[in-house]
Order: structure tokens, then C-alpha cells, then sequence
């Protein structure tokens, strides 16, 4: 028979995939002697079976979860629903992919009429019982008899709401500031009321039998791995449905039995800035969903963390339980040492006595993985490839996204202080409900959601707001885990703001903010203003980013290279790390700043009626375009620069304006009737397959070879400035060698003559052509023959290929993701399977008949991780993006070499490791040597 359940203590060595990250992070701290209460795992596997046979557990399920029941007894020294000596216990989750608050969690379970008295005797503390008793019920009513049961009642009439609001109630009638103010009558009197409420609300009597109570729970946790909120992650976080989750079932410890009892959370590691200081959340006489649910504002876990945070009135852990905070530092340090990596810790404190629950690698931002993985590195605890492997492509997205402009935030008008749970910046107009944040955000608009608390159930909500901004909460609460994860902006635990989702505002202090206004988040200094600030880049004076980028050019092989239209976008792109320009268009100078009279002339020689006309225009446009390459080029200091013939469709360039019109009629010398008539002519049915790119080159010549001398000329009057240049002549829309052939030739005839106005024996250049046409792909051979390199238009042949107009993509492709007809936008991620081919077959062929042919891609997809990898396995040269996206492409080409060698390559013997550095400093070098000489 399969194994299905593990003790804690069989547990080491096992994989996440079967245990989960929980379930495995008990195992190890099991092994290594860390005081954990005794429990077991059910596997993933028994979840994945749960579903495949329509909620059955597989056969022997039961009599393993007793066997290992029996042994929690024993290692516990009580008996599950015993009435004398009774054993409580905690049901939680834990896939092998960390989802903070997204599936259900169990609290006290076995508490019932039977066993009450017992834990009374026992514990000498009734008020500690009926507390835990009213949160068994709170908890059990809420997450087993009604989510688990898929009911879903009206916004606030929930069974938890419901309760909660009887606690209220209570709370009023004796006076209570807080829960802990509650007597034990109090407690025992709202326990029969909350009991009396779950049979009103959900139309069955809570059940009073342990047992009952313990299979209730184990199956509300495998349901929840498809409730709502999880399938909302996992589809955000690219999780697959089929892990499913174990469940941990655990020997109850108590942090709500006194003043010298508590519940925490703790990060061996800042999670929001990477700082190598332990950081973390307690409260004292309390329960663990105290504190990640932010139903409390938690206290902070030492004295350092409370001076920088602000947090002056709450008592650390440190100075409150000096005993049990060295012990749990102590066992911090223990578990980065053995994990090599941030742990996100939750401990409890019974009676003095510490008691550790959790251990798993720890959910961070991007400025924090990127600080953590280089400091860990530089003190020798992980590798190099452990490094870049620790940090994603999202989480660096992250370091690029925008700081608030500290001049703008000196005059700002300030609204409320919070803690600061999300650095970075964030601008957006005020919504109160997760519904409202996604529906504003559809709009186009951008969002900040401003919540009393969040809960698991906002996580949509939080997923398309740019920050998000709560009244309460700490640093380890559900808002702040899950913004963190996703690099949002975010301030938790504004105590002085007053939230009226009825009213839809928000008081400070007098100061009233209504939905729809804007607001302005710091989440790095926890200061929220009203109105919009200015934002700033942050990540130039970055010393933790750039040593990362060092490390990862160190290993990867692909150059990246920018999409630069612009000197300051070329300086920019640079800055990130470009190795050259992958695709420079000439259109750019046609709007925006400065573009009036390079337009007039364009158009001017669109509506030529004659190569005379044609030719006069573009010997006025012609400084234009060599001074806006040349500039461009000098930026790029001898680095490659892939300058593209003029592509758009003619029509486009062509006014409405009749004054325009008019003014063009005037320097052409024709009529108006006339002009509008050439304009008429120009009309295509399908422009994006009609008269552009090669074509309007064969057809007039002239346009080339003004492009091809304005090339040539930059690049010479540079050399003769004693500067370096280095350009690429691009011809798009090629669908046969013919057409290449014919632009190349006016090339060659151009050359000499350029030479000769310079007096120069030599100006390096190359011609080659973009491969954006499916028959190119396909006659990459022939072309290869006269074309030096490739460039892979990899937007125009996903659209030729699919035969989706990527302008209209919108109306359909989000229901065939939907519907699962497609994994993904092919326009936002490269389709390996179809075009993926195409592009694979023209890189082989087009090598075979020309072995220095250099190849790259220059769409949109080069930015994009998944699709640089694959450019990486299939042998090109460089990839090219936008420039904010280059240092994301850098991470993902060092990712793909990894990746290679751990398909590759059988894992190393340890005493072999040490033998492996030498080659690993030759590949290396050889790599850092082929780029030089590529260049």
C-alpha cells in the first residue's frame, strides 16, 4: 500500500513535491533537534487523489492518519478527545510553492463539550479555554462549514462577519477595549452565543466530536487548494494546478495562555530590503492568525526593529521575554546556516517555553532577493549559479519599476504614516474593494486599494492595484506577505487612518479622502500624500544591482542588445548594460520633439508624382536622418547598431489636416484636388502586408539609397572624429533573396562613393535582413547566401504565422486563454511550439550556408524570459528588447545557461565539487573571449 502519511521525524529527506514546503521545513528542524510540536503530513498526493476521484481519499488513508494520530499522542503525552488528559491539534496547508494565506488553516481542534473540562484541570486556566473554544468555532464555522461547502453568502453576512460582530457586541456591553479584557464568563457566555449563530447562519449545529471535527478540517484544507483566492494565485503565480497540497496536522501550542505566553513571525532576513538583520512580529497572549490575519497591529520582534520602524509604545519581544528572544535568535540563525536562505519563521510561546511551527524559504521583493542573493554569495554561503538562480526575472522587473522623487515628497501634502511592508512608488486613484480595484483597473486606470485590513479573499484586487494601503496590520501580516511577493507598494498598520467602505472615505485626522481621488504611496519610508507625486528610477546608485548584473554577464552567453529610437534612449539602454542596438527605426524622427520638418519633407516625397520631386524631397530629408543615426551611433561608442530601412505603410504619414494639405499642395506645385488624389492613390486594404519595407525600395530606389548614404556618412564622419562606428544596414519585409540581392547591390554602388567623399580605405558595416515572413524563414538558406546576418521579427512572423492581426488580438485571445485553446498571448510570449519552429529551422539553415552569419531577434519578445531562453537553446547571437527590459534579459540569458547544464550535466558527487570550480573559470573566460571577438 502507498504511503500516504508522514511523522515529522520520518519526514527528512523527502521532497517538497510530496511533503510540501511545510511539511518538509518540520521535517528538517525535526532532524536537527529544533523544539516542534509533534504532528504528520499527508502528502500532495492524497490531495491529488481526493479530486481525480471526486472528494474520496484513497484506501488505507485512515488507518494511517491514525497510526500516526497514536504517535503524536505519544510523543505529546495526551490523547485526542480524551476527557481527562485531552490532545488538541492545528490542521494547515502547505503546497511546495509558498501561497501566503491562500488556503485554510485550523486552529484547536478537538475542543469539544467532552474534552473542555478536562483542558480546564489541566490547564488550571479557564479563561484560556473558552478563548480557544470561541476561536474553534469562529474558525471551524468559517472555513470547514461554509467555504469548504462552497456557500457564498452576501458581502458581510458571512458566518465569520457574523461572529465577529457578536464579539463586538460583547466587547461593548462589557466595556472591552480589547478581546484580552474579556473575562472567562464573558468568553463561555459568547461561546454558546457564536454556537447558537453557526446553526442560524449555516443551518447545522457545530459538531461536538473530535474526531469529526479533525476529518472536517483535513478536508477543508485539500478543498481549499481550489477555492477562489488559491486559483487566483496560482493563475498570477504560474503555479500548475496538479500539485495539489499536503496537509500538517500538529500538536496544538498555545500563545493565548497568559502574559507569558505569545505568537510570532519572523524573517531570518528583511524581507522587504534584503538587510541581513532579524526581523519579525509578535503579540503577546495571542494566536498565530492574530497576527498574519492583521486583525491586531503586532508588536516588533527587538529593539533595533522597533527603533527603525517606528513602532514606539510597542514593547519588543527582546525587552518583554529576554529568555525566549535569544532562543528563537539563536534558532534563526541555526536554520539560514542549514538552509542557505532566508526562512520565514512562525514560533509560539507557551508559558515561557518556545515552540517553533514553521520553517520555509522566505516570500521577498525584488530589491531584497537581488541584496540577499549578492550578500550571500559574497560571504561564500551559495554559489554563483545559486545566486542568479535564487532571484526571477519578475522580481528584478521590480527594481525597475519607480521611486518617489524625494524633491516632490518634501512638498507634498502629507495624509498618514503606516509601516512600510512594500518599498517603491506608487500613484493611483482610490478604490475601496478588491471588486472596485479590478474593475477601475480594466478601465485602464491605475489603482490604490485602501482597505481597514485585507484579507486572502482581495488578492485580485491587490494583484492589479499599484499599492495598497491598510489601517491595520504588521510587517508579517497577509497584505504584506502577499505585496511583497509581488513587488507592490505597500503600507499596512496606518493606525490613524479611519476607513468607511459605506461612505467610501477615508479620515485622517479631519483630512477626508473620497473614492476616486488620488493618492501618492512611499512604501520604502511607509508615507502616504494626497494627489499624484512625480516618480524617479531607482536602481542606477544601486551597488547590489549592478554586482548582480556582473554576475550574471559572467555566465551568460547571448549578448542583449536595446530597441533604441533615440540618442537618450540608446544613453539609457547603456546605463542597463546594452552590448549594442538591436533595431534603430528611422521613424521615430517623424514624431514628437522636433519632428515638423522632417515630416513635411517625408511627406513631401511620399506625395512625389516623379523620381525628380522625390528625389529633391529627400535631399532635404536627408540631414535630418544622418544627424538623428549619427547622434545615435556616437552614444553607442563602436558598439553594433542594426538601422532599420523605413518600414510603415505610406498612408500612415499622410495628414488629415486639409491646412497641412494644402501647404504641401503649395510646395509641390499642384493642386489640392490633385494632392488628394495622390493621397487617395496611397490607400491600402491591407497596409501591414502592402507597400512598405523592401518593397517601396525596389520600387524606388532612391529611398534607399538616401537611407543606405545617410548610414554610411554618420558612420565615416565619426571614424574621421577618431570615434568608433560600427553600423548594420537592415532590410525588412524580405520574403525572397531576390529582393535582399536588389537593396544590397545599391549598397555596394553607395560604398565607394562614400569612401571617396571621405578619403577612407574602409567604413565596417554589414547588410542584413529581418526575418519576419514565414518564407523567409523557410528559404533562410538562399538568403544567407547574400545576407550577413539575421534579425528575427519575431512580432510580424507571429502575426504572419497565426495569421492574428496583433492589432485585434484583444477582441478573442483573452478567451482562448481563457478557455485554454492557447497557453498564452503569442505577441506577449514567443510560441516555441509554431513559430518557435520557423525560427529554429532558419537559424539551422541559414548557418549551414553561412557559418558567420550572425542571428538575433529584435521583437518584443526579446525582453521576454521564457522567449530569451529559447533563443539561448537554439544557438543565437544576441537578443534585443526595450531598454528597461535589458537587464531582465541579462538575468534570464545567465538563467539558460544554467538551466543547460543542469539538463546536461548528472549530479555532482560532493567531493567532487570542488574539482568543477577551474572548468567553470575556463568557460568563462573563453565566453568573456568569444564576445570580444564577435565584437
Amino acid at each position: 500500500m502507498a504511503k500516504y502519511v508522514y511523522s515529522f521525524s520520518e519526514g527528512y529527506g523527502k521532497s517538497k513535491n510530496l511533503l510540501g514546503g511545510k511539511g518538509v521545513g518540520l521535517a528538517e528542524m525535526a532532524h536537527l533537534n529544533i523544539p516542534i510540536p509533534p504532528g504528520f503530513t499527508i502528502t500532495t498526493e492524497v490531495c491529488t487523489a481526493f479530486y481525480k476521484n471526486k472528494g474520496r481519499y484513497p484506501q488505507g488513508l485512515k488507518e494511517q492518519v491514525n497510526k500516526a494520530l497514536q504517535k503524536m499522542e505519544k510523543d505529546a503525552g495526551m490523547k485526542f478527545g480524551d476527557a481527562k488528559n485531552p490532545l488538541l491539534c492545528s490542521a494547515r496547508s502547505g503546497a511546495r510553492s509558498s501561497m501566503p494565506g491562500m488556503m485554510e488553516t485550523v486552529l484547536n481542534i478537538g475542543l469539544t463539550s467532552r474534552t473542555i473540562a478536562g483542558m480546564i484541570e489541566k490547564t488550571k486556566n479557564p479563561r484560556f479555554v473558552w478563548d480557544s473554544y470561541r476561536r474553534l468555532i469562529q474558525m471551524y464555522s468559517d472555513v470547514v462549514m461554509e467555504k469548504a461547502e462552497g456557500l457564498e453568502p452576501e458581502e458581510g453576512m458571512g458566518v465569520r462577519q457574523q461572529l465577529e460582530r457578536e464579539l463586538a457586541a460583547m466587547k461593548a456591553r462589557r466595556n472591552a477595549k480589547s478581546d484580552v479584557d474579556l473575562t472567562e464568563n464573558d468568553l463561555a457566555e459568547l461561546a454558546e452565543i457564536y454556537k447558537a449563530k453557526v446553526k442560524e447562519v449555516i443551518g447545522k449545529p457545530f459538531p461536538d466530536d473530535a474526531m469529526e471535527q479533525l476529518w472536517g478540517a483535513i478536508g477543508a484544507v485539500f478543498k481549499s487548494w481550489n477555492g477562489k483566492r488559491a486559483v487566483s494565485y496560482r493563475r498570477i503565480e504560474g503555479i500548475p494546478d496538479e500539485w495539489g497540497t499536503a496537509v500538517n496536522v500538529q500538536a496544538m501550542v498555545f500563545g493565548n495562555m497568559g502574559d507569558n505566553s505569545a505568537t510570532g513571525v519572523a524573517f531570518t532576513r528583511n524581507p522587504a530590503t534584503g538587510e541581513n538583520k532579524f526581523y519579525g512580529e509578535w503579540l503577546p497572549n495571542a494566536q498565530g492568525e492574530d497576527v498574519v490575519a492583521g486583525i491586531r497591529t503586532p508588536n516588533p520582534i527587538n529593539e533595533e526593529m522597533r527603533q527603525s520602524d517606528d513602532t514606539e509604545g510597542h514593547p519588543s519581544l527582546e525587552k518583554a521575554m529576554p529568555k525566549a528572544y535569544n532562543q528563537i535568535k539563536a534558532i534563526r540563525n541555526r536554520l539560514e546556516a542549514h538552509f542557505r536562505d532566508m526562512q520565514d519563521l512562525e514560533f509560539t510561546i507557551q508559558d515561557g517555553r518556545v515552540w517553533m511551527l514553521q520553517t520555509r524559504n522566505g516570500k521577498r521583493n525584488g530589491p531584497a532577493a537581488v541584496r540577499m542573493a549578492v550578500e550571500m554569495y559574497k560571504s561564500k554561503m551559495i554559489s554563483a549559479a545559486e545566486a542568479i538562480s535564487r532571484v526571477t526575472p519578475s522580481q528584478l522587473d521590480e527594481m525597475l519599476h519607480p521611486m518617489v522623487d524625494p524633491q516632490a515628497e518634501a512638498s507634498a501634502e502629507f495624509l498618514v504614516k503606516g509601516l512600510p511592508a512594500g518599498p517603491g512608488g506608487a500613484v493611483g486613484q482610490v478604490v475601496f474593494t478588491a471588486e472596485d480595484a479590478v474593475a477601475v483597473a480594466k478601465e485602464g486606470k491605475k489603482v490604490i486599494l485602501v482597505r481597514e485590513e485585507t484579507n486572502p479573499e482581495d488578492v485580485e484586487g491587490m494583484r492589479v492595484a499599484q499599492g495598497i494601503l491598510t489601517a491595520r496590520g504588521g510587517m508579517t501580516s497577509h497584505a504584506a506577505l502577499v505585496a511583497r511577493g509581488w513587488g507592490k507598494c505597500c503600507i499596512v498598520g496606518a493606525g490613524a487612518l479611519h476607513v468607511d467602505i459605506r461612505q467610501r472615505t477615508v479620515n485622517v485626522d479631519g483630512k477626508v479622502v473620497r473614492e476616486g481621488d488620488v493618492i501618492t504611496l512611499n512604501g520604502t519610508k511607509g508615507r502616504a500624500y494626497v494627489g499624484a507625486l512625480t516618480m524617479i528610477s531607482g536602481v542606477e546608485d544601486d551597488k547590489n544591482f549592478a554586482a548582480f548584473m556582473k554576475l550574471c554577464d559572467s555566465i551568460r552567453r547571448l549578448n542583449i542588445r536595446t530597441n533604441a529610437e533615440t540618442p537618450k534612449d540608446a544613453a539609457k539602454a547603456v546605463q542597463f548594460g546594452a552590448e549594442g542596438i538591436g533595431l534603430f527605426r528611422t521613424e521615430h524622427m517623424f514624431y514628437g520633439e522636433n519632428s515638423e520638418k522632417p515630416l513635411f519633407y517625408l511627406r513631401k516625397m511620399i506625395l512625389s508624382d516623379n523620381e525628380e520631386q522625390r528625389r529633391a524631397a529627400l535631399n532635404d530629408l536627408f540631414p535630418y536622418v544622418k544627424n538623428d543615426i549619427k547622434k545615435t551611433m556616437d552614444v553607442m561608442a563602436g558598439r553594433p547598431v542594426t538601422i532599420r530601412f523605413l518600414d510603415p505603410p505610406l498612408h500612415e504619414f499622410v495628414p488629415e489636416n486639409p491646412e497641412e494639405r494644402k501647404r504641401l499642395a503649395e510646395s509641390l506645385g499642384i493642386s489640392i484636388d490633385k494632392l488628394n488624389s495622390r493621397a487617395e492613390n496611397l490607400h491600402e486594404t491591407n497596409p501591414m502586408m502592402g507597400h512598405r519595407g523592401v518593397r517601396l525600395g525596389i520600387t524606388y530606389p532612391e529611398v534607399s539609397e538616401m537611407q543606405i548614404r545617410a548610414i554610411l556618412e554618420s558612420a565615416a564622419e565619426l571614424i574621421k572624429e577618431k570615434k568608433k562606428a560600427l553600423p548594420e544596414i537592415m532590410i525588412p519585409v524580405v520574403c525572397d533573396v531576390a529582393e535582399f540581392k536588389n537593396q544590397a547591390d545599391i549598397v555596394k554602388r553607395v560604398y565607394p562613393e562614400v569612401l571617396a567623399k571621405y578619403g577612407l580605405k574602409k567604413i565596417p558595416y554589414m547588410v542584413g535582413t529581418m526575418i519576419e515572413i514565414p518564407r523567409a524563414a523557410l528559404l533562410a538558406d538562399k538568403i544567407a547566401e547574400e545576407a550577413e546576418f539575421f534579425s528575427f521579427g519575431t512580432n510580424d512572423l507571429t502575426q504572419m504565422t497565426y495569421g492574428f492581426s496583433r492589432d485585434d488580438v484583444g477582441a478573442f485571445v483573452p478567451d482562448y486563454i481563457e478557455k485554454k485553446i492557447i497557453p498564452a498571448d503569442p505577441f506577449q510570449i514567443l510560441d516555441q511550439e509554431g513559430v518557435g519552429q520557423l525560427i529554429q529551422y532558419g537559424v539551422e539553415r541559414g548557418r549551414k550556408a553561412r557559418k558567420t552569419l550572425k542571428v538575433g531577434i529584435c521583437g518584443e519578445h526579446g525582453g521576454e524570459p521564457s522567449s530569451v531562453k529559447f533563443c539561448h537553446r537554439v544557438g543565437m547571437d544576441y537578443v534585443s528588447c526595450s531598454p528597461y527590459r535589458i537587464p531582465i534579459a541579462r538575468l534570464a540569458a545567465a538563467q539558460a545557461v544554467l538551466e543547460d547544464k543542469k539538463m546536461s550535466s548528472p549530479k555532482p558527487k560532493a567531493k567532487a565539487k570542488t574539482a568543477a570550480k577551474p572548468k567553470a573559470k575556463v568557460k568563462v573566460k573563453a565566453k568573456v573571449k568569444a564576445k570580444k571577438s564577435r565584437r
